[in-house]
């Protein structure tokens, strides 16, 4: 409680600066002069479109081989924070997205968070694995992974040959939310020699594939295929098919995207900006911005988006 001595007396004002810095004393603000609006007719958006090349991301990724060793880097990787002030880690305002690398015969060490996360291969050959809760689980490219919150998971590439892929974090959720818990395997990397190539964190690109093309086309040239849909509570995965020569337009919806292109090439007009995409590219869509997606070639891209996040709280809205 106040004392007398430190409260204000209100009685005694005579006019709203007065007013104002009396608040300021019993640490209030007042709700009838906001600086900025608490409440808006649609959402805000701060984060813009954006686009990485994995032609660039993977040439500074081998120089970083050379420079930085796995066993005092947790992840040798690239965050793809968004290009605005400020910023040096989200990718939109949920997700964070990250190339990243574990060279021939390398290890990375495991760990687990309360962070969900998955990743997108790129490169990688037989044997290479992301160890996940005691399995080995094969790593091959186009394959979609995922490690769920709390699991264990690390990386052994016993291959003769480099392995690159894109990591998909919703850490930037858990940071503002505060429930951020991390903590290193005692192992530093977990021993196994149990191999899974079925495990369900494994979403194989020979598998999946096929599937997704014999699916019906959702809307002329469109095919959707959803993986592991309800494994991880606060993003979605969905494999989508462009046939080429398709333009697939979305409106502006309160959800927000990272697509990853699998296979294929294309173009993207997302909130006006331009881009020209390739195998290994990533493309972030924040939430309330149309998008726009042309197909060069028949193209495969996965998006992972928040929003099974945003139905859980009934935020879904799409402009009509």
């Amino acid at each position: 409680m106040h004392s007398d001595m430190l409260t204000p007396d209100f009685e005694t004002t005579q006019n709203l600066d007065e007013l104002h810095l009396k608040l300021e004393q019993i640490n209030v603000k007042n709700g009838w002069n906001k600086p900025t609006p608490s409440l808006y007719p649609e959402p805000r958006q701060r984060y813009v479109p954006a686009h990485w090349r994995y032609a660039d991301a993977r040439a500074a990724l081998h120089a970083a081989g050379r420079l930085v060793g796995t066993e005092w880097a947790e992840r040798r990787n690239l965050i793809l924070a968004n290009p605005i002030e400020g910023n040096d880690y989200p990718t939109v305002t949920t997700m964070v997205a990250a190339y990243q690398m574990v060279k021939s015969g390398e290890k990375a060490r495991s760990h687990r968070h309360t962070p969900n996360a998955m990743r997108i291969i790129m490169e990688s050959t037989s044997p290479a694995y992301t160890i996940v809760s005691g399995v080995n689980v094969p790593m091959e490219p186009g394959d979609v992974l995922l490690t769920p919150n709390w699991h264990y998971h690390g990386h052994d590439n016993r291959s003769d040959t480099d392995a690159y892929w894109i990591d998909i974090l919703d850490a930037p959720t858990v940071q503002l939310l505060g429930p951020m818990f991390f903590e290193h395997h005692p192992d530093a990397v977990e021993k196994t020699e149990k191999v899974d190539p079925d495990s369900s964190m494994r979403f194989a690109f020979r598998d999946y594939r096929p599937q997704l093309l014999a699916q019906p086309e959702a809307v002329p040239g469109v095919r959707m295929l959803g993986l592991g849909e309800g494994m991880v509570e606060t993003f979605d995965r969905t494999a989508i098919g462009l046939a080429a020569g398709t333009v697939w337009k979305q409106p502006r919806k309160t959800a927000s995207d990272i697509f990853v292109v699998v296979e294929g090439e294309g173009t993207s007009s997302v909130g006006g900006r331009q881009f020209a995409w390739a195998r290994g590219d990533v493309i972030a869509v924040p939430s309330w911005i149309a998008q726009e997606h042309r197909a060069m070639q028949d193209a495969i891209l996965i998006r992972v988006s928040d929003t099974p996040l945003l139905q859980a709280l009934n935020w879904v809205r799409e402009e009509k």
